[in-house]
């Protein structure tokens, strides 16, 4: 058996997928992408497969990942990780076709039989999140995630500060104690306003505090969790257990947040998540993209003791233009049911992509670029 040819395709609202094709009519998903960098990733992608995979045996992923990573003498980084991480999960896709089991069985077997998920509520400026969060949780939803903060300057005014704690108080206010929400800080927040906002979020309790730091200035998190009892998360910009290795060391990150198609995919998160194990930290994978990428998340989970919630993109507010189960030929694998979703017992990573309306979508232009935030003095802000 060997990999004979592969496609991509850049479809709405803002993802790109990876179909990989054995000699013997085998054919593997994958979902290489970064958000507003899809045209980058997939020269990557076509550089790697023809580089290294194309004629080679499939099966080897363990070998082949090691080869498209350590082949390079750069390495790393968004763009390289993300490009190796969707030819990873096509691979492990075509590895449980072969084999006609889950890649949660390749990988072990399950060691529970769903996976609690969390809906985003608000959008990247958030507002009217009390009636949003409300209507979820009466859809079944027993966790939510918004945005903390739309842009901030690097010491702003009591009244942010304020407005963000309002915001929060709004939401808990609707769902009451026994909803968890989680706080995004989305790296939009400088180091002193992240220990000004932590400690007006508090007395709402939020579940977490995301990304309160730039990943750049992950040295800052021991100061900011000496001034909090929050669980703090972070890791969507980090791309390799090398990335993580720092946080767990510093030991105080309580939840990492590792990408299925940013860190090196289904191989190397699933290391990830195993270190995670040993520091006693949680994981919830991050995961605003699409079903190939949310049926990676899935099936790490499913083996993965320290996963503890799994972010998915239903209704996100990128999906304007087409959402996760569009791409399903049966979208009931993603059912939802007391904010749970089932492990998929297909075979690969358990979903069955529509090609016909992967192929119809891929004729449109898709040209997402995340927003230029600008401070009203004219320099840019963080998104």
């Amino acid at each position: 058996m060997a990999i004979r040819d592969y496609e991509l395709f850049e479809v709405p609202p803002r993802w790109l997928f990876l179909k990989v094709e054995t000699d013997d009519g085998l054919v593997g998903w994958g979902e290489p992408v970064v958000e507003g960098r899809s045209k980058t990733v997939k020269a990557a992608v076509e550089e790697l497969l023809d580089t290294y995979l194309v004629g080679e045996d499939p099966a080897r992923i363990a070998d082949h990942w090691e080869t498209m990573y350590r082949g390079g003498f750069y390495r790393g980084g968004p763009v390289l990780m993300s490009a190796i991480a969707g030819i990873d999960q096509a691979l492990w896709d075509i590895k449980g076709k072969r084999l006609g089991a889950p890649v949660h069985e390749l990988l072990g077997g399950k060691v529970r039989e769903t996976v609690r998920v969390y809906q985003w509520i608000g959008g990247d400026r958030p507002a009217d999140v009390g009636a949003a969060a409300e209507e979820k949780v009466d859809a079944g939803f027993t966790a939510l995630k918004m945005n903390g903060t739309a842009e901030m300057e690097r010491i702003d005014s009591p009244a942010a500060v304020q407005r963000a704690a309002d915001r929060l108080a709004e939401v808990r206010d609707a769902v009451g104690p026994e909803v968890d929400i989680g706080v995004d800080f989305h790296g939009r927040v400088s180091k002193p306003m992240a220990k000004k906002l932590v400690r007006a979020l508090e007395p709402h309790e939020p579940f977490f505090v995301e990304e309160p730091v730039l990943p750049e200035h992950n040295d800052a998190l021991p100061g900011i969790a000496e001034t909090t009892t929050v669980p703090i998360a972070t890791g969507e910009r980090m791309f390799s257990r090398w990335d993580f290795k720092e946080v767990f060391e510093q030991g105080v990150v309580d939840l990492i947040q590792p990408d299925l198609s940013h860190a090196g995919g289904i191989s190397e998160v699933s290391k990830i998540a195993a270190m995670a194990e040993a520091y006693d930290v949680a994981m919830a994978p991050h995961c605003p993209l699409g079903p190939i990428a949310l049926a990676s998340c899935v099936q790490v989970d499913a083996t993965a003791h320290a996963a503890l919630i799994q972010e998915q993109s239903l209704d996100i507010h990128y999906n304007e233009t087409s959402d996760v189960l569009d791409y399903l030929a049966d979208p009931s694998v993603f059912d939802y049911e007391d904010g749970h979703v089932a492990i998929p017992d297909g075979p690969g990573l358990g979903v069955e992509i529509d090609e016909s309306h992967v192929r119809e979508m891929a004729e449109r232009d898709v040209d997402w670029h995340n927003p230029v935030w600008r401070h009203d003095d004219g320099s840019v802000a963080e998104w």
